[in-house]
């Protein structure tokens, strides 16, 4: 292993160790796992190595992009399909950024669907009820999710599985999402519509659409106002789609029936870690956990065996094409971002 290119990782995990251990069999890389996050305060850990591979939580803005540059490192591997802490316009031109855009679609609709039913049943409240001998069931009152109305915003891989599950319970299934799926749309079931028919019609609306500018906040006051009265939201998406604040406002008005967090929009300080002998600091995140009706989990939509395989297999993989001098086919670019990238006409990007 003296000669195999050496990665540092950041923000491992018992699982992450686990996984990417088995994956790296057929890689042979040299793998330091980090429990600390990538932050400009931990940067330097990256010295003396040829990539780094990182996770949602750490921060790669100009200062890291700066270190890293520093120590020669071209790449880094996120192990997710989300990018929005990477500044790629600091590491444009200086660090290749490669992601995994999709490892199990299934993982986050099937938990999707779970956090529907539980709030609908109530469920994880019926659970703590009875360890405690209560086996009462008023209070625990759910509908039929048969016949009611879904909207699923976003209709990549996630959003058309969910609309097939769903379809499946006899949900009338309403989509929107700026470039439609002409196959989703012409199978039975599923109808695109425009995103205030959606608000006012869909009993539980489901968010699976990337978070960027236009994105933003777009589960705003509007947005809960055009909506059905006691309607149940759900994302497993980004936690910045939802404006918290108006959400508990909602919340408190009786407007939003229920909500289904995966995500937060300032989850970095809390997902993933054990704060079980501390105390939540974050006052919004704080009061949203004392409704009955919200059930928040952390970030782990993504957590099945068969995405954590496909995470390490795809990320692995990427470096590997780096290294060998191949076309990195899951290339993040800054000029994506404003016009066709390079790669897709077969060139370098830089």
């Amino acid at each position: 292993m003296s000669g195999a290119k050496k990665i540092a990782f950041f923000d491992a995990k018992k699982y992450d160790r686990e996984y990417f251990d088995a994956a790296n069999k057929t890689h042979g890389f040299s793998i330091k796992y980090f429990e600390d996050r990538l932050v400009p305060d931990t940067a330097m850990l990256a010295r003396g190595y040829d990539a780094v591979c990182a996770f949602v939580n750490d921060r790669i803005n100009a200062s890291v992009s700066e270190t890293l540059s520093s120590y020669g490192i071209k790449i880094i591997a996120l192990r997710c399909a989300g990018y929005n802490n990477v500044d790629l316009k600091a590491v444009y031109g200086n660090i290749n950024v490669v992601r995994v855009p999709e490892y199990s679609p299934y993982a986050v609709a099937e938990h999707a669907l779970a956090l529907m039913m539980a709030l609908n049943r109530k469920t994880h409240r019926a659970y703590y009820r009875v360890r405690d001998n209560n086996f009462s069931i008023s209070g625990l009152l759910g509908f039929d999710m048969r016949g009611k109305t879904a909207g699923i915003i976003g209709t990549g891989r996630i959003g058309r599985v969910l609309a097939g599950i769903l379809e499946g319970l006899g949900m009338e299934v309403l989509a929107y999402d700026l470039h439609p799926d002409k196959d989703l749309a012409s199978g039975a079931g599923a109808k695109y519509v425009a995103l205030e028919e959606l608000y006012a019609r869909a009993d539980i609306i489901s968010l699976h659409c990337p978070l960027n500018k236009d994105t933003e906040h777009m589960i705003n006051a509007g947005a809960i106002a055009a909506m059905k009265k006691g309607v149940m939201i759900i994302n497993t998406g980004r936690g910045k789609l939802i404006d918290t604040k108006a959400l508990i406002s909602g919340l408190k008005q009786g407007k939003v029936g229920y909500a289904g967090l995966d995500v937060y929009e300032e989850e970095s300080e809390y997902f993933f870690e054990d704060l079980s002998s501390s105390f939540i600091a974050d006052d919004v995140l704080a009061r949203l956990m004392t409704f009955p009706n919200v059930l928040i989990t952390s970030h782990q939509g993504f957590f099945t065996s068969e995405a954590l395989r496909n995470i390490a297999d795809t990320t692995l993989g990427n470096l590997s094409e780096f290294f060998s001098g191949g076309i990195l086919k899951n290339e993040i670019c800054y000029r994506c971002e404003k016009e066709p990238c390079l790669k897709k006409q077969g060139k370098r990007c830089f």
